[in-house]
């Protein structure tokens, strides 16, 4: 077997401490006697040049490169060899610039190291195979779960550029959280008014008719991977046809049965089949089951009967269906929720009345929600004073360590809001920190200061404030052994993942954090990916994030789908993977077990695993875990380590 040492001098980094001469000499005592040739850059444009004049004027049969780091130049080496006519695969490096020239000062030991990496690298690379890359192709089509502002601005994107979504939403309505909010900070722009057009787009618009929308409706089921994934998604019944109704509104003034809203914070009531709220979209009201008389075994067909579309548009007896797709990418915009004020003791959320969460005190302020705009208290008064909590389960480690870094600002939008509707109302902020990032944040901020009925006060932690009854009505808070009287108390929770997002991660098999979001790929370099290969992240489903950076994380997610998923186009599929001996395999799943990209399958009928060389990293969990030796890790099989291992120790 031929093989060729080419040795990069790298300029003073290697050649200052490595001698090139004696590893060439050294060489001559190596298995086949390889030939050694010496280029002083071999990563420049004339050292690639020669690297593959070289190879194809002596051509060998294996090749080592002693340079730098195979991170920063194995594809490029690769190309060579591909360019050169061999298989890119023949080739192994040996990092003796990091790892030997820099760390070892006297350089007879330097290059005595050189030499017994070189070794193992001639010993290994006789071992190794010609593998080649599979084409696959691939569906361009994409889910997206969930329907806020980074799922709504994703799946609008795609349609954009002609491929078709399915897009689930497991409410009655699009939006998400914001679009039941009345105004949104920093430029108190109207929320619903802002994602209007965008939700209008994606219902009536020129790409609506590529967007597949399945609201109440979660993910049940995915089978498959990156290109080809297999969903099944149930759709609970609405008893209400999107096609055909107008939004009227009849049903819901005829139906007899009444329940709280839980859109509306359970602030008011609403009909068993009625709208989410008013000014949801889609325009059409939904049925709740379980509280139409129906379900107590009472016949009733108000609803039917009055609606002026005929009786087709309500059907009564819809049941869940379960939808298939077939889709090449998944994109994660779940959306967050509000850590339950309720868990913390002292600060009467559920047992006082007027002590308010941020959502329920956002739907007070809408003109849809139950107060119709007006903030009043239990009574029905205008409260004369107001506290307002920062950091509410935030920053604390009994509950969240962490910042949600939009609270501060949301405080400061309800500090404006309740100075323009109650005047003389005295506004108290309690705060542990203040955290207004960006050029516009501290524009609401300032407008607090300066406000001759505000007051900021700062406290080190929840513990030391508390919440109680007046003696004479009203409210007492307590900070610092100083009590102050407020008629309203407002609380502002700490950023959570959504619900369900537990079970999404299982579904998926996608990394989650210690605080329960949905894990990056890379925090900074990869933000829109998760660990499984055809699986994004947008929006607050990675960490609390106001709306601007939701949309930007949905179009990074869509960026990602729409490179890799072309119509027409192939996947290349790196070899560099494991493969599993069916002759050997005894079906023990203990490699389904260990692998960390769900990249293993099993067929119950043979009883024995196998390979997904699609979602395979070639990590090797699975080879070395598996007891029957069944598993063999292409490019890393256990002759070439132990040619190595013996090359170096030699």
């Amino acid at each position: 077997m031929k093989i060729g040492i080419y040795f990069c001098n790298c300029g003073s980094n290697i050649a200052d401490k490595i001698n090139a001469e004696t590893v060439a000499e050294a060489a001559k005592s190596f298995p086949d006697i390889p030939y050694v040739r010496i280029v002083d850059f071999i990563c420049s444009e004339d050292g690639k040049l020669q690297f593959e004049e070289s190879l194809k004027a002596e051509q060998p049969d294996r090749v080592v490169v002693a340079a730098c780091s195979p991170r920063d130049h194995e594809a490029t080496f690769q190309c060579c060899l591909s360019n050169a006519g061999m298989n890119p695969y023949l080739m192994q490096m040996v990092n003796i610039r990091e790892q030997i020239a820099w760390v070892t000062e006297d350089p007879a030991l330097a290059t005595e190291k050189a030499i017994s990496a070189i070794r193992g690298a001639v010993g290994r690379v006789r071992q190794q195979e010609p593998l080649e890359k599979k084409q696959l192709e691939v569906c361009p089509d994409a889910l997206v779960i969930g329907a806020g502002p980074a799922g709504m601005k994703a799946a609008l994107s795609l349609a954009e550029a002609g491929r078709k979504v399915t897009l689930v939403e497991r409410t009655p309505f699009i939006g998400g959280l914001p679009v039941r909010f009345e105004e949104l900070f920093p430029a108190l722009e109207c929320a619903p008014c802002m994602l209007e057009p965008l939700m209008g787009e994606l219902l009536h618009g020129d790409h609506a008719g590529t967007i597949e929308l399945l609201t109440m409706a979660e993910l049940e089921q995915v089978t498959g991977f990156y290109g080809n994934f297999n969903v099944k998604i149930r759709q609970k019944p609405r008893h209400v046809s999107l096609h055909d109704c107008i939004g009227c509104g009849e049903c819901a003034a005829v139906c007899p049965a009444r329940t709280t809203n839980t859109f509306n914070c359970h602030a008011s009531d609403r009909a068993a089949v009625d709208f989410a709220f008013t000014g949801a979209l889609p325009n059409a009201p939904f049925l709740m089951e379980d509280i139409c008389i129906r379900s107590k075994g009472e016949e009733c067909r108000a609803c039917k009967d009055v609606c002026p579309m005929g009786e087709h548009v309500i059907d009564l007896d819809e049941v869940d269906t379960v939808v298939e797709r077939t889709v090449g990418a998944i994109i994660l915009a779940t959306g967050a929720g509000l850590y339950d004020a309720s868990l913390i003791a002292g600060l009467g959320m559920g047992t006082l009345p007027d002590v308010y969460d941020a959502l329920q005190f956002e739907r007070m302020l809408s003109s849809t929600g139950p107060t119709g705009g007006e903030i009043v208290t239990a009574a029905g008064t205008p409260p004369a004073s107001v506290a307002i909590i920062h950091c509410v389960g935030s920053l604390d480690d009994g509950h969240k360590p962490y910042c949600s870094g939009i609270c501060c600002q949301y405080a400061f939008k309800f500090n404006h809001l309740i100075s323009a509707k109650l005047p003389d109302a005295a506004i108290t902020h309690y705060h542990r920190e203040l955290v207004m990032p960006g050029k516009e944040a501290h524009t609401l901020f300032q407008h607090a200061v300066h406000n001759k009925n505000s007051t900021l006060k700062r406290y080190d932690g929840i513990a030391d404030l508390g919440v109680r009854a007046g003696d004479n009505g009203g409210l007492r808070v307590s900070a610092k052994d100083v009590e102050l009287s407020a008629e309203m108390v407002i609380l502002c929770p700490a950023v959570t993942p959504a619900e369900g997002g537990d079970r999404l991660a299982a579904l998926l098999d996608v990394s989650r954090d210690s605080f329960g979001f949905f894990r990056e790929l890379h925090g900074r370099m990869d933000a829109a990916q998760s660990s499984i290969k055809g699986v994004y992240l947008a929006g607050a489903c990675q960490e609390p994030m106001d709306i601007r950076t939701a949309m930007l994380e949905g179009m990074a997610s869509v960026g990602y789908a729409l490179a890799g998923l072309q119509p027409g186009r192939t996947l290349e599929i790196e070899p560099i993977t494991a493969e599993v001996d069916e002759t050997h395999c005894a079906g023990c799943r203990l490699c389904i077990s260990v692998c960390p990209y769900r990249a293993i399958l099993f067929d119950t009928e043979q009883n024995r695993s196998s390979v997904n060389a699609v979602l395979c990293h070639g990590c090797g969990t699975c080879v070395t875990a598996c007891p029957a030796g069944a598993i063999t890790g292409h490019h890393f099989s256990n002759a070439q380590i132990m040619a190595e291992m013996e090359g170096v120790l030699k």
